[in-house]
C-alpha cells in the first residue's frame, strides 16, 4: 500500500508542497474542478516521469506495487485508438485450474506475510544495532575526542570532522596497530617536536680548537731563567747584582758607530766591551728570547680568535629559535675564559720584558675542554633535530600511531564490549537477510509459476461477455465489445452494422465503457502473467459526463470494489478515491446507519486558494455534508416535523434523487411497480406530496391522520426498492444490512 504522499513544485502546488499522509485502504479525496486531482492522480500513474522530480510516493514495508489509476489519461490512451487491448480473466479456467491458482496464489500470500515479518525483524535488529552504534560513536567522541584533541589533535587529522570516521578510525587501530607502546608523559614530549611547527634544518656549530694554545701554556719555557753565559768575565757583575734584564734591555741601545754608554751617556763603549757583551748575551740566549716572543704572540693571536669565535657563536645562536646550544652556560664558561686569559696575557708580557724571571701561568685547558664539550653536545642535538627534519612526515606517522596506540590499549575494555556487541547482532542480522532473501528466491519462483499456470487458464472473452452484459443491461444496444479481427487478444467497439463505433460515441458513452472497461481491469490483467499481481486503484471522477442513472452503476461497481478491498478478498489492496462530486462521494463513502468511522477509511479535502493546492486531512471523519443530506435527516426525524415539512422533504428528495440525476419523471417512476394496484398507490404519493408541497394547509379544516403519513411513507421507500435503488434509501436512512441485501 501507498503510505503518504507529496505533491511540489508541480501544477497548482507550491515549493514547500503539501501531503497525503497515513494513507489506509479506503481513501477518499474530495476537490473542485482544478484543485490538483488529476495531478495528483498522473503522480501515482506517472511517479518517474521529470515533471514530478519533487514529488514523492512511500510504500509499506518499501514494497512498490503496480498502480491501476483511472484518469483522463487512462481514457485518452485506451480509447484513443481503433482496438483496445484485451483483458485476461480467469473466466475460462475449470474449477480444478482456479483452485490450483488459488492455492499457489494462498501460498503465495503466506510466503509474503513471512517475508514481511522477516523483514520488521531485520528492520529492528538493524535498528538496534544502529542504536548500539550511535551510543558507542557518542562514546568514542565524548570520552577519547574531547580528552585528547587539545594535545594529540595532529594524530586526529582526517577524523575530526566526523564523529563517525572517528569511530571508524578508532576501531581499525584497535585492529590493526601494532605501534611502540610509550607513556603519556613521553608522547606529550615527542608531540612538542613532531607536532610543532614544521622545523628547519640547524647549521652545526663551528667549535674551537686550542691544541697549540695549551701547548703554549705548557711550554718549559715560562719557568726558565733566560741569563748570559756565565763563563765571560762580566757575567759575575750582571748575575750578581741581578742586572740581565736591565743590561740586555740596554744593550739594544748600543749603537755601531758610537763609543757613547746608553746608560751613563760616556765613550766607554769599547770593542772589546762589545765582544763581551755580545759573548754573554750569546745565540741561546737570543734564541730563548725569541721563541718566548714568538709563543706571546701566537698565545695572544689564537686566544684572541678562539674569544671572537665564541663571542660570535653566542650572537647567531640567540637569533635562531630553536639552538640547541646553551648560550646561558657558554656565557659563564667564556667569562672565565676571558678572564684567564688576560691574567696569563699580563704573565706573559712581564716574561717577554724580564726573560730571566720566571712565570707560572694559569692553565685554561679546562675551561676551554667544558667549551668544547658544550658545543659538541649542541651539534649532537643538531644532528637529531636534522635527522627528524630529514624523516619529519615518517616522524609525524610514527608519532601518531604511537598516541593511537596508547588510546587503543586504555579503552581497549570499551571497544572489545562494543565489537563483541555488534558482532553477535551482525552475526543475526546476516542470517535474517540470508533468510529473507531466501522468501524472495521462493516468492519469485512461485510467482513465475502462478504466472505459467494463469497463461494456460485465461482468455479475454469473459471481459468481452460482462461488458457487453452491462451495456445491454443499462441500455446501451447500439453497439458492443468485440475480438479484433486482427488480433484476436485485442477489443474493438462495433456498430450493429459492423462498423467501428470509436469516433462516434456521444462522451457520455465512452466514459461508461471506458469505466465498464476499467473495472473489468481490476479483475485482470491486459497480460496474461499478470492477473493475480497485487495493485492499488486510483479512481479520478469516473462519472464526469454520465447521467445520473449511471452514477449509481458506477456508484455500486466502486462500492464492490470497496468492500472486496477491506475483506482482502481480491488482489487490489487499497483504493483511492478522487471526485468533485458530492452526491458521488456520498454514495460511495456511505459506510453503514451504525457505523460513521473505520480506521481502515480515510478523507482529505484538496483546495486551491491564490492558485495554490492544498491538502487538508480529516482522517475517519467524513468532511461532506449536503443539503439533501440534510432532507433525509428531516425525514429520518419526523416526529419533530409538520405534515407540511414531510411532504416537501419527500418531494424534494424524489425530485433530486430520481428526477435531476436519474432523469426519471413521475410516469417512468409509477411504471416501475408491477401492479395495477401498486402504481394506483404510487400515483396517489406523487400526487399528495406534490399537492402538499405547494401549498400550507389549514390544520383548523384539514386533518390527515398519522396512520395516512406512515402508508405514504412505506410507499415513497417501496419507490427505492423497484427502481433497485433500497441501499441508497437505507444508506440515507441509516438503516443498517437490508440494503446490502438488496441493493442492484
Amino acid at each position: 500500500m501507498v503510505t503518504n504522499i507529496k505533491m511540489a513544485n508541480v501544477a497548482t502546488y507550491d515549493d514547500i508542497g503539501s501531503e497525503l499522509k497515513n494513507l489506509t485502504k479506503i481513501n477518499f479525496i474530495y476537490g473542485a474542478n482544478g484543485s490538483g486531482k488529476t495531478t495528483l492522480s498522473s503522480f501515482i500513474a506517472n511517479q518517474n516521469e521529470p515533471t514530478f522530480s519533487n514529488c514523492f510516493i512511500e510504500w509499506e514495508y518499501g514494497q512498490n506495487i503496480n498502480a491501476l489509476v483511472y484518469n483522463k489519461e487512462f481514457r485518452d490512451k485506451n480509447f484513443g485508438k481503433d482496438t483496445i487491448d484485451g483483458i485476461f480473466t480467469l473466466g475460462s479456467a475449470t474449477k480444478e485450474d482456479i483452485e490450483l491458482i488459488e492455492k499457489k496464489n494462498s501460498e503465495l500470500e503466506k510466503i509474503k506475510s513471512e517475508g514481511i515479518t522477516k523483514k520488521e525483524t531485520l528492520g529492528k535488529q538493524n535498528d538496534k544495532l544502529k542504536d548500539k552504534e550511535t551510543k558507542f560513536i557518542e562514546w568514542c567522541w565524548k570520552n577519547i575526542y574531547k580528552k585528547y584533541n587539545q594535545t594529540f589533535k595532529e594524530a586526529f587529522e582526517g577524523s575530526r570532522g566526523s564523529k563517525l570516521s572517528f569511530k571508524e578510525r578508532l576501531l581499525n587501530e584497535y585492529k590493526h596497530n601494532t605501534a611502540e607502546l610509550l607513556t603519556l608523559e613521553e608522547l606529550q614530549e615527542k608531540a612538542k617536536t613532531v607536532f610543532g611547527e614544521m622545523p628547519q634544518n640547524l647549521s652545526s656549530i663551528y667549535n674551537i680548537e686550542y691544541h697549540d694554545i695549551t701547548d703554549i701554556e705548557s711550554n718549559e719555557i715560562w719557568q726558565q731563567k733566560i741569563i748570559g753565559k756565565d763563563d765571560v768575565d762580566i757575567a759575575q757583575l750582571i748575575q750578581r747584582l741581578n742586572l740581565n734584564d736591565w743590561v740586555n734591555q740596554g744593550r739594544q741601545f748600543l749603537q755601531k758607530d758610537s763609543n757613547v754608554c746608553p746608560f751613563c751617556q760616556q765613550e766607554t763603549i769599547t770593542e772589546e766591551f762589545r765582544k763581551k757583551l755580545e759573548d754573554y748575551f750569546d745565540e741561546s740566549f737570543v734564541k730563548s728570547v725569541q721563541l718566548v716572543d714568538e709563543l706571546f704572540k701566537k698565545y695572544t693571536l689564537q686566544y684572541e680568535n678562539i674569544i671572537n669565535q665564541l663571542e660570535q657563536t653566542v650572537n647567531t645562536q640567540k637569533e635562531i629559535k630553536e639552538s640547541k646550544l646553551n648560550i646561558e652556560k657558554l656565557l659563564l664558561y667564556l667569562q672565565t675564559l676571558k678572564s684567564q686569559y688576560q691574567s696569563n696575557k699580563e704573565v706573559l708580557s712581564s716574561k717577554k720584558k724580564e726573560p730571566s724571571r720566571s712565570i707560572e701561568i694559569i692553565s685554561t685547558k679546562e675551561q676551554l675542554d667544558a667549551i668544547k664539550e658544550l658545543i659538541d653536545d649542541a651539534n649532537v642535538e643538531i644532528q637529531k633535530h636534522n635527522s627528524i627534519v630529514q624523516n619529519f612526515e615518517k616522524e609525524k606517522l610514527d608519532l601518531k600511531k604511537r598516541i593511537w596506540k596508547f588510546i587503543t590499549e586504555n579503552n581497549r575494555e570499551e571497544i572489545s564490549k562494543f565489537l563483541k556487541e555488534i558482532s553477535g547482532l551482525q552475526k543475526g542480522i546476516d542470517n535474517l537477510g540470508t533468510e529473507y532473501k531466501q522468501k524472495q528466491i521462493d516468492w519469485s519462483a512461485l510467482n513465475n509459476e502462478i504466472k505459467e499456470l494463469n497463461k494456460n487458464v485465461t482468455s479475454i472473452q469473459p471481459t468481452i461477455d460482462e461488458i457487453n452484459r452491462l451495456l445491454n443491461f443499462y441500455g446501451f444496444t447500439n453497439f458492443k465489445i468485440v475480438p479484433s479481427a486482427q488480433d484476436p487478444n485485442k477489443y474493438r467497439i462495433q456498430r450493429e452494422d459492423g462498423s467501428l463505433a470509436q469516433s462516434t460515441l456521444s462522451e457520455g458513452e465512452v466514459t461508461f465503457i471506458t469505466f465498464l472497461y476499467y473495472y473489468q481491469l481490476t479483475k485482470g490483467s491486459i497480460e496474461e502473467e499478470n492477473i493475480t499481481n497485487d495493485r492499488i486503484l486510483v479512481i479520478d471522477d469516473p462519472i464526469s459526463s454520465l447521467d445520473s442513472n449511471i452514477l449509481f452503476v458506477v456508484s455500486s461497481l466502486i462500492k464492490e470494489l470497496i468492500e472486496k478491498v477491506r475483506d482482502n478478498t481480491s488482489n487490489n489492496k487499497q483504493l483511492i478515491i478522487l471526485t468533485h462530486n458530492v452526491y458521488f462521494h456520498k454514495e460511495i463513502s456511505f459506510i453503514n446507519s451504525r457505523t460513521q468511522e473505520r480506521n481502515d477509511t480515510y478523507f482529505w479535502i484538496i483546495k486551491k486558494q491564490n492558485n495554490i493546492s492544498k491538502i487538508y486531512p480529516y482522517e475517519m471523519k467524513n468532511p461532506i455534508q449536503t443539503s439533501y443530506q440534510l432532507l433525509w435527516s428531516e425525514l429520518s426525524e419526523r416526529e419533530n416535523s409538520s405534515l407540511a415539512t414531510v411532504q416537501n422533504v419527500m418531494r424534494r428528495i424524489i425530485e433530486n434523487y430520481f428526477k435531476v440525476l436519474g432523469d426519471y419523471n413521475d410516469e417512468d417512476i409509477i411504471k416501475q411497480f408491477n401492479t395495477h394496484e401498486e402504481q394506483m398507490i404510487c400515483r396517489s404519493l406523487i400526487s399528495w406530496i406534490n399537492d402538499g408541497s405547494h401549498s400550507i394547509h389549514d390544520d383548523l379544516y384539514i386533518e390527515v391522520p398519522e396512520q395516512t403519513i406512515e402508508q405514504y411513507l412505506d410507499v415513497f421507500k417501496k419507490i427505492f426498492e423497484v427502481t433497485g435503488h433500497i441501499a441508497h434509501y437505507n444508506m440515507m436512512m441509516k438503516i443498517e444490512n437490508e440494503g446490502n441485501q438488496n441493493a442492484n
